[in-house]
């Protein structure tokens, strides 16, 4: 067995994962992951080789380019989530490829956004051509909204998408927090009208559009009003429950089925109380391709989209207390069709 060949590890970081490494020879898994846990919550990760392993950053570092900082993970962005609100509305918008589309969304908050409303873009690591667009001075990310800027949150390294939802939310001062995808176009004001249903306090989130389910194991489209789960296309949520129940799981890298794990922890009041709603409303802003999906091959999207919906099932699959309108469970024995 041997330990971390770089020096720069913290010795406290050093002697949990020789300790980790005692616990798996020693076949105590429960052990080990509380140990790889405090490791990667100290900010590192181990890797195994055998009974040897080895420690790198659990992520990229800061980066200081061009007089600009550019962050390796959500947790370094500096967090606004203490401080008083200071607007009505955050708008979040993630920008890494496909700058037409950032364009696009941009044009048409310009057009129809209240004034006061606080707009941030988080730069993934963007390709050059999304850089540029981001840079220009006369850009449609530089040009002002609302008159101000729109913020923009840069990272070093590609992060996963609730990674960088996490990011821009921290710097978040609006009391609702707004997230856009890039595949949707306001044509009127989107942000009032979400602003205004989330000041009921039975409201948990509201959006665009939204899902119904019978077993959590299917999802459907489903029309204006209560529904199950907001659709992360145009979802809208208070700040104060993100700061209560966030931050979003980091290990949904890929878009699909994060917005309904985020709806459910949102709802959830509890088994036995009732739970805050999901509504969907009719909002003037149209949907486009949406990139991130349409650009993969099916078998890949599907592998995504499957590993991230275990996440749903491993927390709420039994929670169908949480549905509007739950199928019978079948009986057991019942013959199948």
């Amino acid at each position: 067995m041997s330990g971390p060949t770089q020096t720069s590890v913290p010795h406290e970081v050093e002697e949990l994962a020789r300790r980790r490494a005692e616990a798996r020879a020693a076949k105590d898994w429960s052990a080990a992951d509380v140990l790889r846990a405090a490791i990667e919550t100290a900010g590192w990760k181990v890797i195994d080789q055998g009974l040897r392993f080895r420690l790198e950053p659990a992520h990229p570092p800061d980066l200081e380019i061009g007089g600009r900082i550019r962050y390796g993970s959500s947790g370094a962005v500096p967090s606004r989530l203490a401080e008083p609100t200071t607007a009505p509305a955050t708008v979040v918008l993630l920008a890494d490829r496909w700058p037409d589309d950032l364009a696009r969304a941009l044009d048409g908050l310009r057009a129809h956004t209240p004034t006061a409303t606080q707009v941030v873009i988080v730069a993934n690591d963007p390709t050059p051509e999304q850089a540029a667009l981001l840079e220009a001075p006369e850009g449609a990310a530089r040009v002002l909204l609302g008159g101000a800027l729109p913020e923009q949150v840069w990272t070093s390294a590609p992060l996963g998408h609730a990674a960088a939802l996490n990011a821009g939310i921290r710097r978040a001062t609006g009391e609702v927090v707004i997230l856009l995808d890039t595949s949707v176009e306001p044509t009127g004001d989107v942000v009032t009208p979400l602003v205004e249903a989330l000041r009921d306090p039975t409201v948990a989130l509201a959006g665009g559009w939204g899902l119904s389910s019978g077993d959590l194991r299917h999802f459907d489209d489903a029309a204006p009003g209560d529904v199950d789960a907001i659709e992360g296309y145009l979802l809208a949520f208070r700040r104060l429950d993100y700061v209560a129940r966030g931050p979003l799981d980091e290990h949904f890298r890929f878009y699909r089925n994060l917005d309904i794990w985020w709806s459910l922890v949102l709802r959830d009041s509890g088994v036995g109380a009732p739970h805050r709603r999901a509504v969907r409303l009719e909002l003037p802003a149209l949907r486009h391709a949406h990139r991130g999906y349409t650009s993969l091959p099916e078998p890949e999207r599907e592998r995504l989209s499957r590993r991230n919906f275990y996440r749903i099932i491993d927390r709420f699959g039994q929670r169908r207390d949480l549905l509007i309108e739950p199928a019978p469970r079948p009986r057991r024995g019942a013959a199948g069709g």
